[in-house]
């Protein structure tokens, strides 16, 4: 496995739109081991996707467990992730690997319902709320070329510079 660089604004190769994955093959798997060894390398990341490593396909990688009292279905690895159904709307704070100096404040929709596939190509179906939800809708947005700074509510009262960064789950 290897770590992957991380893109970072305001590299415009962040705004590509990726493409659907159409063969699921050994190639593909060694890369979301790659991606996901990438991820745990960042500094306390719940989520990645591949664009955010400079490959421009439908991939996310998702894992909110670590959080107390966080309604989630675990460690998730999505291949060409669709929400098919949305409902309510919540504000609230989202960080980013390719935005590491700021954070800010993101109306994203309190519950998805989800496809996607898995890394064999198998069919996936979930339903997500709160934190979950916001983490999938924030890789996703990486999908399609848009970070959470496009999506700030404000960008005079709802984006903060970041005053500690977490290393591998520890304080900078």
């Amino acid at each position: 496995m290897a770590l992957l660089e991380i893109l970072t604004l305001p590299d415009e190769r962040l705004r590509q739109v990726s493409a659907p994955v159409t063969h699921f093959d050994d190639g593909l798997r060694a890369f979301i081991a790659d991606l996901e060894e990438t991820r745990q390398a960042g500094p306390a990341a719940v989520g990645i996707a591949a664009p955010q490593v400079n490959v421009f396909k439908r991939i996310v990688i998702v894992d909110v467990s670590g959080r107390k009292n966080t309604p989630n279905h675990g460690y998730l690895v999505l291949v060409n992730p669709e929400i098919t159904h949305w409902d309510g709307f919540e504000m609230a704070r989202e960080g980013c690997l390719s935005v590491p100096d700021y954070t800010g404040n993101v109306i994203r929709a309190g519950k998805i319902h989800l496809s996607a596939c898995d890394p064999r190509g198998m069919p996936l179906e979930f339903e997500m709320e709160g934190y979950e939800a916001r983490a999938v809708q924030h890789e996703m947005d990486h999908l399609d070329g848009t970070l959470f700074v496009d999506r700030v509510v404000s960008r005079r009262t709802d984006l903060f510079r970041r005053k500690v960064y977490r290393q591998g789950g520890q304080s900078a």
